[in-house]
C-alpha cells in the first residue's frame, strides 16, 4: 500500500500532463481544459512532497 501511496503524487502530475496534451493535439483547449490541468498538476506537486515526507518514512 505504501508503494502506490509513494506514487500518487506523481500519477496526479501525469494525468495532468494528460489533461493538457491530449485537447492541445487536438486544438480545442479551452479555459476550463487549462484549470483542470493546472488544478491536477499542482494538486500532484503538493501531494508528492508531502507524502513523500511522511509516508516514505
Amino acid at each position: 500500500m505504501k508503494d502506490i501511496l509513494k506514487y500518487a503524487g506523481v500519477i496526479l502530475v501525469l494525468i495532468g500532463a494528460l489533461v493538457l496534451i491530449i485537447p492541445g493535439l487536438m486544438h480545442t483547449t479551452s479555459n476550463s481544459t487549462l484549470s483542470a490541468a493546472g488544478i491536477l498538476l499542482v494538486v500532484g506537486f503538493v501531494a508528492h512532497i508531502i507524502l513523500n515526507r511522511f509516508v516514505v518514512k
